[in-house]
């Protein structure tokens, strides 16, 4: 019997190339990939139209999205683990001293409310810096995914026409995340953020994922076996790359290979993939997704992930 083909969209890197180039395939199954240039338009294709089988996803899309009751189950795969601390911006005229005078200002956060980079971002400033997220306002440049979701008041979109990066450096944002700027009135707020992060990767173990897999429900439902044959080709090809990552064998490294290559050093596996080896990073997302109102209510960490994949480590 031929393999099933499965419609799939997930980025070309080092822990997926495998899978991308066929060196390792799912058992019984093939992954038909589309490429979408603009990869969040993948996960707005995935959650707005169910467009795929097989989609990478941003983790607090995910908890928004199944909130909401669209039909796709997670794998406790964990395709992207970013470090967030250098992901604030500030206008260096805009009397911020300390991270706490952000409270009754403007902050811009790119795209939508939801977006995985602001929430691990907004946990960096009220955890780290004690900074009260419901005393600032916050300015998107974008609409959710979840188009049912609704933020706090305090969140509101930017004027018409406005543009993040200039409304910053003009000073009219006090700060923004997730956003790129080269103006000389613009800085990180937090000074050299990737050895920040990896100061509290080293003290508590903090190493945020921003994207996970998710599958649609009804190719789950037809296909019990799908979800532990996903699980088990994701990591062997991520194994594959941690391999060539330790024998330092990685042709023409990306900055990405870079971090997993120091992440590497600290904890070793940078990608760990299955629930118990990230059930606290799971569970501290879940408190700040509620805290923040990207969802109403905490979920359980087994809750989110497929059957047959709760036992995985991979």
């Amino acid at each position: 019997m031929p393999d099933l083909p499965l419609k799939t969209v997930f980025r070309t890197q080092g822990n997926n190339r495998a899978l991308k180039d066929g060196t390792v395939k799912p058992r019984g199954y093939s992954l038909d990939f589309e490429e979408v240039p603009v990869l969040i338009q993948a996960f707005r294709r995935m959650v707005r139209g169910l467009e795929f089988d097989v989609c990478e996803m941003a983790l607090t899309t995910y908890f928004c999205a199944r909130a909401h009751g669209v039909r796709f189950t997670a794998l406790p795969v964990f395709l992207v683990r970013a470090f967030h601390h250098g992901a604030i911006l500030v206008n260096t005229r805009a009397g911020i001293a300390t991270p706490k005078d952000l409270e009754g200002r403007r902050v811009g956060v790119n795209r939508g409310y939801t977006v995985t980079t602001g929430v691990w971002a907004r946990s960096i400033l009220q955890d780290e810096h004690g900074v009260d997220l419901s005393r600032v306002t916050w300015v998107l440049s974008g609409d959710e995914h979840v188009a049912a979701y609704r933020p706090p008041a305090n969140v509101v979109p930017i004027e018409p026409g406005g543009d993040m990066a200039e409304m910053l450096a003009s000073g009219e944002l006090a700060a923004a995340i997730g956003i790129k700027s080269d103006h000389p009135d613009v800085k990180p707020l937090i000074p050299e953020g990737l050895e920040a992060g990896l100061s509290a990767l080293r003290s508590r173990g903090l190493h945020p994922i921003n994207h996970l897999v998710v599958v649609n429900d009804d190719v789950l439902a037809a296909h019990p076996d799908l979800a532990a044959a996903l699980f088990e080709a994701f990591a062997e090809a991520k194994r594959l790359y941690v391999e060539r990552l330790k024998a330092g064998r990685i042709e023409q490294p990306t900055a990405v290979d870079e971090v997993h290559r120091r992440v590497l050093a600290i904890v070793g596996d940078p990608l760990p993939y299955g629930i118990e080896p990230n059930r606290q990073v799971l569970e501290q997302l879940i408190g700040h997704a509620v805290t923040q109102r990207i969802i109403d209510r905490p979920v359980t960490v087994d809750d989110l992930f497929a059957a047959g994949t709760h036992d995985l480590v991979g």
